[in-house]
C-alpha cells in the first residue's frame, strides 16, 4: 500500500503532522508513506523512519516561470503522485486537492472544496471543519478518525544525524537555558526590553542562556537589539545553526523560553520544558504539546495555561487571541508588550 500525506504549510505545521504519520504506520505497518511539503519545511520530517520519500513544492520556482511553462510544470508535478492507494490532504487548499484529484487513489481524504467546481467531489472521505478550541494535532488525526482507524500515540517527533549532534557537542554546553526570542512573524514577539530582563534574570542566578534565531535579517536585528539591552552576556548562536542542530540543542537544554514558533514546537518535541509567550494566536490550537500526555491541556481562550511540563503565558483579555498581525495595522501586538514580570519569574523559577 502507498500513502501520500500532503501538508502545504509552514515549518511548525509540518512538524505537528508527525503524530499522524506515526499512527498511519501503526495502522498500516506494510505501507510506504510519502509526504509532500513546501520547500524549506522538509527538515522537520527528514530522517523520520516512518516516511519513505519526501517531495517538496518550490512555490517561488514555479512563480518565476512564464505562465504557459508554469502550467506545464505544475501539471508534471501533479503527475508525480498518480500511483497511490490513499491520499490525505491535511489542510484546506486547492493545490493539495488537485494532487488528490489527479491521483488514482481509491481513498482520498481532505476538506471539501466549495469554490472550485473542478475539485468539488474530489474526496471520498470528507473532513469536517474542526472546532475553534482544538489543537492542530487533533485536527491532523481526523484523517484517521474518518476512516475509523485507531489513534495509538500523539507524540511529536523530530530526528537528527551524528553531524548535527557533533556540531552542538563540540560547543561543550552544560546546564543552560535555550531562548529563541524571535519569530518570522515579529508581531508574535514580546517587547525586547522584557526579553532582555528575562535573560538578565537567569544569568544573574548563574543560569547560562543560549540564544538562537534564524539568519533572517529582521530576526538578527531584533536579537542584536535585545542583547544591547542586556547587562549580562549570554551565548549568542543566532544565525549559526541549522534547524536540526537547534532541535538537538533544545534536547540538551534544561528549559526553553520563547514565543509561538516552530522552534517552540521542536523544543517540546524533544521533551524539554517550555515557557512560551502567546499573543494573537491561540494556545488551544498551537500550544507546545507534552509528549507524555494524550489530551491537550489548553482548554481556554486565553490566560496562563499548562500542559504537563509546558506553560503558555498569555493575557486573558477579551480581544486575545485575535488572530491578527498586530494591533490596528501596526505589526505590534499590545498583548505582548507588558506582563507582570514577578509572575513570569515565578513560573520560570519553578522550572529551573
Amino acid at each position: 500500500m502507498k500513502i501520500l500525506v500532503i501538508k502545504f504549510r509552514n515549518i511548525g505545521d509540518v512538524l505537528l503532522t508527525t503524530p499522524l504519520i506515526k499512527n498511519l504506520k501503526l495502522n498500516y505497518p506494510d505501507a510506504k508513506i510519502d509526504m509532500v511539503v513546501n520547500r524549506g519545511t522538509e527538515s522537520m520530517i527528514e530522517l523520520n523512519p516512518n516516511i519513505n520519500e519526501i517531495f517538496t513544492y518550490d512555490r517561488n520556482f514555479y512563480k518565476s516561470m512564464p505562465k504557459l511553462k508554469r502550467v506545464i510544470e505544475e501539471f508534471r508535478f501533479l503527475r508525480t503522485f498518480r500511483d497511490y492507494d490513499m491520499v490525505i490532504n491535511t489542510t484546506e487548499g486547492d493545490r493539495g486537492a488537485f494532487i488528490a484529484k489527479f491521483s488514482k487513489a481509491k481513498i482520498k481524504i481532505g476538506y471539501k472544496v466549495t469554490k472550485n467546481m473542478l475539485l468539488k467531489n474530489t474526496f471520498t472521505h470528507t473532513l469536517s471543519k474542526p472546532p475553534l478550541i482544538r489543537h492542530i494535532i487533533e485536527n491532523n488525526l481526523d484523517a484517521l478518525r474518518v476512516v475509523k482507524k485507531d489513534i495509538h500515540t500523539k507524540k511529536v517527533e523530530i530526528f537528527w544525524d551524528e553531524k548535527d549532534k557533533n556540531r552542538i557537542d563540540e560547543l561543550h554546553l552544560d546546564e543552560f537555558i535555550h531562548i529563541h526570542p524571535v519569530s518570522r512573524w515579529l508581531f508574535k514577539c514580546i517587547k525586547d526590553e522584557l526579553m532582555a530582563e528575562i535573560i538578565d534574570f537567569l544569568e544573574d542566578r548563574g543560569k547560562k542562556v543560549v540564544i538562537t534565531a534564524s539568519p533572517d535579517k529582521k530576526e538578527m536585528k531584533k536579537v542584536e537589539n535585545i542583547l544591547n539591552l542586556c547587562r549580562t552576556k549570554p551565548i549568542n548562536l543566532s544565525g549559526k545553526l541549522s534547524l536540526k542542530e537547534v532541535a538537538y540543542l533544545s534536547s540538551k537544554a534544561k528549559l526553553f523560553i520563547g514565543v509561538d514558533t516552530a522552534i517552540m514546537h521542536m523544543a517540546a518535541a524533544v521533551n524539554t520544558p517550555v515557557v512560551a509567550f502567546f499573543g494573537p494566536s491561540g494556545a488551544f490550537n498551537w500550544g507546545p504539546w507534552d509528549n507524555e500526555l494524550f489530551e491537550s491541556g489548553y482548554t481556554k481562550r486565553g490566560g496562563i495555561q499548562q500542559m504537563g511540563k509546558h506553560t503558555v503565558i498569555q493575557h486573558d483579555w477579551e480581544c486575545v487571541p485575535c488572530g491578527k498581525d498586530g494591533c490596528n495595522g501596526t505589526k505590534i501586538s499590545d498583548c505582548l508588550m507588558k506582563f507582570d514580570m514577578d509572575k513570569i519569574y515565578k513560573i520560570i523559577e519553578s522550572k529551573i
